[in-house]
């Protein structure tokens, strides 16, 4: 298979863990005797510093040209800090979801065995945990109309549903559930939210046509309590725009860093994958960044097209890594590998996906691992 990718590095350590999945798509390649075409363009803050845009036309062409989009990651304390900023990285990143049609966000939620311990949750609530999370991507309050008084004393964010909006999403999401535990949970704010009481309305009439999975509801507020306290309830959640966007990264928790959530953006047409953390910017340039939701990013999008082998090959390697202690120092304060050492460990292991097998550590830390 011959697959055009579009890489978007973005900000921060975005280029950094960025790099270490294009190691594994390209390890895949040599495997599995695939092809992949890789171009890069500017999105976010650097977009900003080149075109005055977070997301240039050319960016937008490549993306809507490609198979798929990899994402590094957006945004700059630049920005952050100064709330009277008319253009932000942020936006870029908005927009393109918008132009591709992105309309759904898939954000698997795992315990990992090995990592039980790094979670500040207790291990018999974590241990066994499992759901994955579809967000709504393109419609509510952060694509409302947005106002302000002419004083700067009074704002709005108008938070607007439509049917076909919440219908399409909950079909996938229904679709999902019935290949996994059969149980999906509508997560909203139904007792003060007109736009909540339709989702409620849409998704419970969509879910006659899925008869085999069950089907409840949660208001955000005690989904959010629900996720810590017992996250094994949950199957698949289907939420809309804000609320997914909070939960998920909540549900970082339970892994033990959100280094290790990737995500999928999906649409009618086009889909682009992306850790779920941010720009890191602290971290830059330093070599420590988590780049395993990057690489499990990859791994979701070889399963969107199909690729279920070369996918398993590229989530063994990341276990293998986890399991034998080569990570980034998020997951362990000692750790001497950084972003570049850990990358190539799993890239080396997608080459060499053989079970049994032992670790010349020295050539790890020099960032060169071999398998004996």
């Amino acid at each position: 298979m011959t697959l055009k990718i579009a890489l978007l590095p973005g900000d921060g350590v975005g280029p950094e863990v960025l790099a270490q999945a294009v190691k594994c798509l390209k390890a895949v390649e040599e495997t599995f005797n695939q092809h992949f075409i890789f171009k890069e363009a500017p999105v976010g803050a650097i977009a900003i510093e080149k075109t005055g845009t977070p997301l240039p036309d050319a960016t937008l062409t490549l993306c809507k040209e490609s198979d798929a989009v990899l994402f590094g990651a957006i945004g700059d304390p630049k920005y952050d800090n100064d709330p009277d900023a008319k253009v932000r990285p942020e936006q870029g990143l908005l927009q393109l979801r918008k132009e591709l049609g992105l309309f759904a966000n898939i954000r698997p939620v795992l315990s990992h065995p090995t990592l039980l311990d790094k979670s500040p949750l207790k291990k018999k609530v974590i241990n066994g945990t499992d759901f994955v999370i579809y967000r709504e991507l393109t419609g509510g309050i952060y694509f409302g109309e947005k106002k302000l008084n002419p004083e700067g004393t009074v704002a709005s964010d108008l938070c607007e549903y439509s049917e076909n909006e919440i219908s399409r999403i909950a079909h996938l999401a229904f679709k999902a559930a019935k290949g996994r535990k059969k149980k999906l949970t509508l997560v909203d704010k139904a007792n003060v939210l007109e736009s909540s009481r339709l989702w409620r309305k849409v998704v419970t009439k969509i879910g006659e046509s899925y008869p085999e999975v069950a089907l409840d509801f949660l208001f955000v507020d005690n989904a959010a309590m629900q996720i810590i306290l017992n996250p094994k309830q949950f199957d698949v959640i289907l939420t809309e725009n804000m609320f997914g966007d909070i939960i998920s990264d909540e549900g970082s928790v339970i892994g033990g860093s959100i280094g290790l959530l990737a995500s999928a953006s999906v649409g009618e047409e086009n889909a682009l994958f992306e850790p779920i953390h941010g720009s890191y910017p602290q971290a830059k340039g330093k070599d420590i960044a988590n780049p395993i939701a990057s690489i499990l990013s990859v791994a979701m999008l070889l399963e969107h097209f199909g690729l279920a082998e070369e996918a398993w090959a590229v989530k063994k390697a990341v276990d293998k890594s986890l399991k034998k202690g080569i990570v980034t120092p998020d997951l362990n304060e000692n750790s001497q590998y950084g972003t570049n050492q850990v990358g190539d460990f799993i890239a080396h292991n997608i080459v060499d996906i053989e079970d049994d097998f032992r670790m010349n550590d020295e050539n790890i830390d020099l960032g060169k691992s071999t398998i004996i």
